[in-house]
This record gives structure tokens, sequence and C-alpha cells, in this order.
């Protein structure tokens, strides 16, 4: 192995946290990952990494040393781009995360047909809605349906996220118009939650269990409270419920849109604004951004721009 492979396995120990999870997004022994760390420090004739059972950490020298692999990783990653711009087809792997409805619902054809395009290109997808660490898991790029806050990332907005409050005709029927806060208040609510953590773009957009905020006219914002009556982690499942005549639900214009052409969901309250949030693409900013990378980015934004497919109902 040269020099440039060595300074790339010393940033992947780094960025996942350890040599054995280095190992793993490596494919490797981790036996063989840490021969090739101790033979790199022995032709530098210093310690890079201070190990322990359970833990390593960068040694004074290690840290100079990884901060110029970045650059130099990236400037070679930047020029090979650069030569190699003219050709049509990306090659190489590209693994992505994604959530799973919105992935498998809307993404799922942009990537088929990225894929038509550059069929060298191999793609690893986890379609997940649990937050990743990229650099951990050794991830290039995430798809995130959330409004951000992680500083250590890079982000380009690909599209707007809208949402709407939604039941089925037989609910109205039985309820009455649902159009002002006094009619909505208190009405059966099916509520997206998880028992853990969440990290949902359904659970960021809604308040506290039972609630809901909406804007009038005037931009003054209101909190309704909903009697819940049924909890789900997952948008699919509480669209079909609402389908049923359940209750009140809350969901994404990308999950909800075919029901509502179809009539089987009804928008409410539609003088009023819900939250906007938007669906980014989200990459570490310790690395320069691969071609591939950046034109699937570039891909997906055009197809869906600033009123996608599914807000058309």
């Amino acid at each position: 192995m040269g020099q440039l492979e060595d300074m790339a396995l010393l940033v992947r120990i780094v960025d996942a946290g350890g040599i054995g999870k280095a190992a793993e997004q490596l494919n490797m022994a981790k036996s063989a990952v840490s021969k090739r760390l101790k033979e790199l420090e022995n032709r530098l004739g210093t310690q890079l990494l201070s190990r322990t059972t359970r833990k390593s950490a960068l040694t004074e020298a290690g840290s100079l040393y990884y901060q110029r692999a970045i650059t130099i990783i990236d400037e070679v990653a930047e020029l090979n781009a650069l030569t190699h711009g003219v050709k049509k087809s990306l090659s190489g792997t590209l693994k992505i995360t994604m959530p799973l409805s919105f992935g498998l619902l809307h993404l799922t054809p942009v990537i088929d047909e990225f894929s038509q395009l550059h069929p060298k290109l191999k793609l690893h997808i986890d379609f997940v809605d649990r937050h990743i660490d990229l650099l951990a898991e050794g991830y290039e790029l995430a798809i995130r349906i959330a409004e951000l806050k992680d500083s250590s990332l890079q982000a380009r907005r690909l599209t707007p996220i809208r949402h709407v409050l939604c039941a089925s005709p037989d609910f109205i029927k039985k309820h009455g118009s649902i159009e002002t806060l006094a009619q909505l208040n208190n009405l059966d609510y099916l509520q997206y939650g998880n028992i853990g953590q969440s990290h949902s773009h359904l659970a960021q957009s809604q308040n506290a269990q039972g609630k809901v905020s909406l804007t009038d006219a005037k931009g003054k914002a209101h909190t309704v409270p909903l009697n819940t009556i049924m909890t789900a982690n997952n948008g699919d499942f509480l669209k079909a419920m609402a389908i049923k005549g359940k209750g009140v639900c809350y969901l994404p214009s990308f999950i909800s849109y075919q029901a509502i052409q179809a009539g089987q969901l009804v928008p409410l309250m539609s003088k009023y604004q819900l939250p906007i949030i938007h669906a980014y693409a989200v990459y570490p900013q310790t690395r320069f951004l691969s071609e591939r990378c950046r034109l699937l980015i570039d891909f997906i934004a055009q197809r869906f721009g600033d009123k996608p497919y599914w807000d058309e109902y």
C-alpha cells in the first residue's frame, strides 16, 4: 500500500471512532488494520494513536498528521474529479442514507434514473429514519428532512416539505365541518411518536404530544390541543388509519397527496398555514465533495425543485 492509502486508513480510523469500526467499514480484519497502522507509525518513527483496550486517541503528532492527511486526500480527490470530469459515466461506490417513506416513495425513481445514466456507479443505500453519524458510520451523503442543527455538516436544500392536516370524508361527515380552531379542538388525533428518541421529520414538525401548530392569515400562531387516540412511528400507517376514519392526521404532503387526489382524505383548516420544513442533502464539511455525490445532489434537486409534484393536489 502507498502512503496515500495509509493516510486514508488513519483518517478512516479516526472518523469511525476506532480500529474495530474502521475495519468493519473497510471490510477488513481488525488485525490487518492494526498492522497497517503500526507499519505507518514505524515508517514515520512516531506514534499516531494512543491505544487502550477501550478506546483510541490521537497523539499530538497524530493530530497534526490527521489534519494534513485530510487536506492532501481532498486535494487529490479534487484533482481526480477535475481530470476525469469529462467522463460521462461515474464509477466507484456511493454510500447514502435516507428516510424510509420519503426514500421509497420519491427517491426510488430518481435513484433508478440516475443509476441508469451511470451504470458503473455502485450504490449502498440505507433507508432509516434514525439520526446517523455520517463520519462514524462511513456515509458520504445523507438525505434528511429536518431543521438542521449539526454544525459539523454541510447541507444543500433540495425541496420544501409541506404538511397537511387531514381526515377522511366519513370522519368529516360524522363531526361536521372542520375549518375553525373551535371545530378542530379536542378531535380524535392520530399522533406520530416514538418510544425512544426520535429524529423523524414528523416528530420535529409537531408540537408537544396531542397538539398542532397553525398560523392564521394575519401571521398569528395558534396551538390547538387534540385527543390522541393512537400513536405510531410510521406516517404510512397513520395515513391508512386516517383513511379508515379513525381520526385527524398530520402528515407531510409527500405521504398524503395520493390519498387526497383520490378523495380518500380531505385537507382541513385551509385558511391556516402549517409549518414548512425542508429536505436537505447533507455531507461532512471536513471532506471534499466527490463528483458522484455532487452530481446526485444536483439530479435530485432538479427533479423536485421548489414546487414538487406531490404538492399538486
